[in-house]
């Protein structure tokens, strides 16, 4: 069936009333629809108000940086790709022409299906567009986390590897690898722990005296992954991920800068100030810098005391300026040290251009903004053997609601599609589908269908429209204004998916030469501990 055949069928609905993974987990076993907000890497996330993320976690609407991206992939445009923390660079990277990356792991678990080609065409896209792009199996992970044997892992690995690349992964633009054969991720990894703490995992993932050393040593595993594609050279590098997995890229980006050897902020005197107390100090500065030849600090806290109301930044931010009395207000970056030894401390001194003033553990430089002392300090910082990481970006996927409804599970066949699926197995589920239609015909025409609460409707949305916008439209508009009846719109969804499944399976199989031509060690020598604790 092409896109062009219309349904037809006279019932609205066919469906009986009673049926009415890590930065490593593209697929989700979790669906929308669930009733709170908990981001659990390995266990069920559910999430039935994506806005709530927004506020609870700080990642931001991906519709506020969707103009700033080139060529936009179908799921960044129809709100699949929801959200983001700080993809902003990698954006720009990607429309200059510049460096970047993206990176994404897959726990092999059980066979790949259609939630984990979400994250396969986010990687491939980004290749597309002129990103560096990594691959990664997260055998660690998942002997560790899940307790899989390694024959269960290396079956699964290799049915990942060949659905990335017959959608499109290039093998020879990109890297493809397993955790437990990569010596340089193991060895950042071993790195990155001594930046991280016990206590933070146990706040972060509630680790506690009955979780595995192992457990925890895939944690780090997984930063050193996330952090990987930096290790020759800094780059806005993206992980394309479930919402479940944000307290990966939380925890990245907090031992990311630990990391480095110099850390920049803004400044006005030489005490320290937050970000609320640099705001008060900002506002003061830009009051008076016109009024007189030299701002001084004791002017600056006479000022907020009498033209800014009490808060508590407010009145830190005037004891610190009466303490600091007569001191020179003045703006400026500060370069504070961190992890730097005394050879870079001192090329970074050197470097700083015009005037610049240095204490015992930081530089203020006066005639420099934040970019070109950013831009220094990592370039110094390189030069004298550290990393300089940029801090990770993500981008969030919804997670797609299971064919029966409720969660979309790799341990309930009949909620999801494998990719391995027979064809005709695929057309049957997706005709067994729950859908978002009326009781009736007559209500279906009366009142339209419920395609936002339709898993068949996601379908089309997620895959079957493919790059095809209006078709996707088309399908949405004809369901909620009641000309579309369910019937027909799940013959053509199950058309769709057998030719899909039958297409790519095709490929796959073009593609076992190629991925037994790679440099990737597809069967393990690695020998687990039977009934082990995991």
């Amino acid at each position: 069936m092409t896109r062009d055949d219309t349904p037809d069928a006279d019932s609205a609905s066919d469906d009986d009333p009673s049926d009415s993974t890590t930065v490593t987990d593209g697929g989700s076993d979790t669906a929308a629809g669930a009733d709170d907000v908990a981001l659990d890497p390995w266990g069920s996330s559910t999430v039935s108000d994506y806005r709530k993320l927004f506020e609870e976690f700080g990642i931001e609407s991906f519709d506020e940086v969707l103009d700033e991206v080139p060529n936009p992939h179908y799921l960044m445009r129809r709100g699949v790709i929801f959200g983001h923390r700080d993809y902003r660079p990698v954006a720009e990277a990607l429309r200059k022409g510049e460096d970047a990356a993206v990176l994404s792991g897959f726990m092999p678990t059980g066979d790949p299906h259609i939630g984990h080609k979400l994250v396969f065409d986010e990687i491939i896209w980004h290749q597309q567009e002129g990103a560096d792009a990594y691959g990664l199996i997260a055998d660690l992970e998942a002997h560790s986390a899940r307790g899989l044997s390694w024959d269960e892992i290396d079956e699964h690995a290799r049915d990942y590897l060949l659905s990335l690349l017959a959608l499109g992964f290039d093998p020879k633009e990109g890297e493809l690898y397993r955790q437990s054969t990569n010596r340089e991720v193991q060895d950042l990894a071993f790195e990155l722990g001594s930046n991280a703490r016990f206590a933070e995992f146990e706040g972060i993932y509630g680790f506690d005296g009955e979780t595995s050393v192992s457990h925890m040593q895939s944690v780090v595993t997984q930063m050193a992954d996330i952090l990987y594609p930096q290790l020759e050279e800094p780059k806005p590098t993206v992980i394309p991920v479930g919402p479940d997995q944000d307290p990966h890229m939380r925890l990245a980006r907090d031992v990311a800068a630990r990391m480095r050897s110099f850390k920049v902020t803004e400044a006005y005197a030489s005490f320290e100030a937050d970000a609320g107390e640099r705001d008060h100090l900002a506002a003061a500065y830009a009051a008076l810098e016109d009024e007189r030849e030299t701002v001084r600090c004791e002017d600056a806290a006479d000022w907020l005391d009498a033209e800014m109301a009490p808060d508590t930044a407010r009145d830190a931010a005037i004891d610190k300026l009466r303490e600091a009395g007569k001191e020179p207000l003045r703006p400026r970056v500060r370069f504070l040290d961190r992890n730097a030894t005394d050879e870079a401390f001192d090329a970074l001194i050197e470097a700083i251009p015009g005037e610049k003033r240095r204490y015992d553990e930081h530089i203020d430089a006066f005639d420099m903004d934040r970019v070109e002392a950013e831009e220094l300090a990592r370039d110094i910082e390189v030069d004298h053997g550290g990393y300089g990481f940029l801090p990770p970006s993500s981008i969030y996927h919804r997670f797609m609601t299971g064919l029966t409804g409720g969660k979309m599970s790799s341990s309930v066949p009949a909620s999801h599609i494998s990719l391995l699926d027979d064809p005709e197995d695929g057309y049957d589920k997706v005709k067994s589908a729950t859908t978002g239609g009326r009781e009736t015909a007559e209500k279906q025409r009366e009142l339209g269908g419920e395609a936002d609460e339709c898993p068949v409707y996601e379908l089309y949305a997620y895959l079957l429209s493919g790059d095809d916008d209006e078709f996707a439209t088309e399908v949405y508009e004809e369901c909620v204004g009641g000309e579309r009846l369910c019937g027909g719109c799940k013959e053509q969804a199950a058309e769709l998916m057998r030719e899909f499944l039958e297409e790519h399976q095709e490929k796959r199989a073009e593609m076992e030469e190629v991925l037994d031509g790679l440099d990737i060690d597809l069967d393990s020598d690695r020998r687990g501990v039977p009934g082990g604790e995991h």
